[in-house]
């Protein structure tokens, strides 16, 4: 078993990161009570996370090939660590919001370095099994951050979101230090970093997504959102035309003449917006709504987590000869189908009409997350295992990040349009707020029955809209997949940069 020590140490630190992407989902009603957030602040604890994640995931990935996989895991972990305690002491909206940003430089070092160590410490079949436990963890991660948050939030308080992250860290870190190996770290050692291109790309994803949040708030036609779309745009040319002038960029731009690497970029884009973007919108219609608690509002998700680990974690064994075409489509539709089937939401539904969809989705989160990761291996030389770790894990936080948006701006629009059908007196910002209980507590006793069954209404058109959107996007990242993703996808030869002359690529079979 001494053989799957460093595994777990390298999982530990990818479920601890993974889990606060969704954690603080139950926990956001209290953080608003706490606080005294707005909606927008809501969002911007959930966004700031992942957009951190997605914008510098590429670049942690270049500085781990050239300094060592190992080494930037562990100060990832270390950082963590801090940000994580100045989270829970925050006594301020924005105090929280900032460090919920610096959590996620130091998990996008992790995140940038996981499966990269993992490519070079396992071979052969136990890769293919290495890959399946990573993948059941990644996959079962996100969809376990309700749950422990339920549980964090309601008996102790949702602090410990928080601070829970200090003593796995520690122990992440004394595992790492004592089980993984690194002689063979920082193959590209010595090299410049691509710190115009880090610079562009960072720009371009925190613009996009805030356009999208501002454009919820103030209007898509406002001066200030049709400026970032317009930034986000020239910083994104900006690194489109950096990049195949670098001797050493941060992406190489040549992959994506290969169909197969397109397609598997657009479909880990397309895996985090359908599977896990719409969990924060759900949460609040459990606990404003339906008057769950955070526990209970948590373990609604359990169908969801469970399955996904459970075919993660069998499917790295049994799965290991299987084209990543078949397992990335077959596992996107399920995605899609999970979130149709949620669409029968109604003014009168319970927790019980998610449990379907959440398990079909959990089904498909386990079939396509450990294909992500070890096709993105395949397709570049050992050498550069950390530009393509942070190639497909930024594709997939970048879709996480934006997907929140776009799913808060069509969950808007869905109650503000019921809310006008209905006679409207009810203002859509507050109910995406978490505020429905104290809206119906403080409504006259002769319309409060009126106005809860206008709230309900609402909040179901809200979700459907949500699921609908979420499920289209599913499918389509499944009819991606097996258009394009093929097997082998490993380059001819090395890339640019990438000294691979005495270092075979990746097997494309993983």
């Amino acid at each position: 078993m001494r053989k799957w020590l460093p595994l777990a140490a390298v999982c530990l630190g990818t479920f601890m990161l993974l889990v606060d992407v969704t954690i603080v989902v139950v926990a956001l009603p209290d953080m608003a009570r706490s606080l005294h957030t707005s909606f927008a602040d809501l969002q911007w604890v959930m966004d700031i996370y992942a957009l951190a994640l997605a914008a510098l995931l590429l670049g942690l990935g270049s500085l781990a090939d050239r300094i060592g996989h190992r080494r930037v895991y562990v100060a990832g972990v270390a950082v963590f660590a801090l940000a994580s305690l100045a989270c829970g002491l925050a006594t301020d909206p924005a105090v929280l919001i900032a460090f919920r940003g610096v959590q996620g430089v130091g998990g996008a070092a992790m995140l940038a370095t996981t499966t990269a160590l993992v490519a070079r410490l396992y071979h052969g079949r136990d890769r293919g099994v290495a890959f399946g436990v990573w993948g059941a963890v990644s996959g079962a991660a996100s969809a376990a951050g309700p749950i422990l948050g339920g549980l964090l939030t309601e008996y102790l308080d949702w602090r410990w979101i928080f601070f829970v992250n200090l003593p796995i860290s520690v122990l992440a870190i004394v595992m790492t230090m004592r089980y993984v190996n690194a002689p063979a770290d920082g193959a590209a050692r010595g090299r410049g970093m691509d710190l115009p291109g880090m610079a562009a790309f960072t720009v371009a994803a925190g613009a996009v997504t805030y356009a999208l949040i501002k454009g919820s708030d103030h209007g898509w036609t406002s001066g200030t959102t049709l400026g970032l779309f317009a930034l986000a745009a020239l910083a994104l040319l900006v690194f489109l035309l950096i990049e195949p002038r670098r001797a050493q960029p941060m992406l190489d731009l040549a992959l994506f003449r290969r169909g197969s690497f397109t397609g598997l970029m657009i479909t880990a884009v397309l895996l985090s917006v359908a599977a896990f973007s719409y969990l924060a919108y759900t949460s609040l219609w459990l606990q404003s709504v339906r008057g769950m608690g955070p526990v209970a509002a948590g373990l609604a998700c359990l169908p969801m987590s469970a399955a996904s680990f459970v075919v993660a974690s069998l499917g790295g064994r049994f799965l290991h000869g299987v084209s990543p075409r078949l397992t990335l489509g077959v596992g996107m539709l399920l995605i899609g189908g999970g979130a149709l089937l949620m669409t029968v939401i109604d003014a009168g539904s319970t927790w019980t009409v998610l449990a379907a969809g959440f398990a079909v989705t959990g089904i498909g989160v386990g079939l396509s997350t450990p294909a992500l990761a070890s096709t993105a291996m395949a397709a570049v030389p050992p050498q550069r295992a950390g530009m393509a770790s942070g190639a497909v894990n930024t594709a997939r936080q970048l879709g996480n990040a934006l997907g929140i948006a776009v799913l808060g701006v069509v969950f808007h629009a869905g109650l503000s349009g019921s809310l006008r059908h209905h006679g409207g007196g009810v203002s859509a910002d507050a109910l995406a707020g978490g505020q429905a209980a104290p809206l119906i507590a403080h409504t006259a006793p002769a319309q409060r029955g009126a106005v809860q069954e206008m709230i309900h209404v609402a909040f179901a058109d809200g979700l459907r809209d949500v699921f609908w959107v979420s499920g289209v996007l599913g499918v389509l990242g499944g009819l991606v997949a097996l258009a394009l993703v093929r097997r082998p996808v490993a380059p001819a030869g090395p890339l640019r940069g990438a000294q691979s002359a005495d270092a075979p690529s990746v097997s494309a079979g993983v």
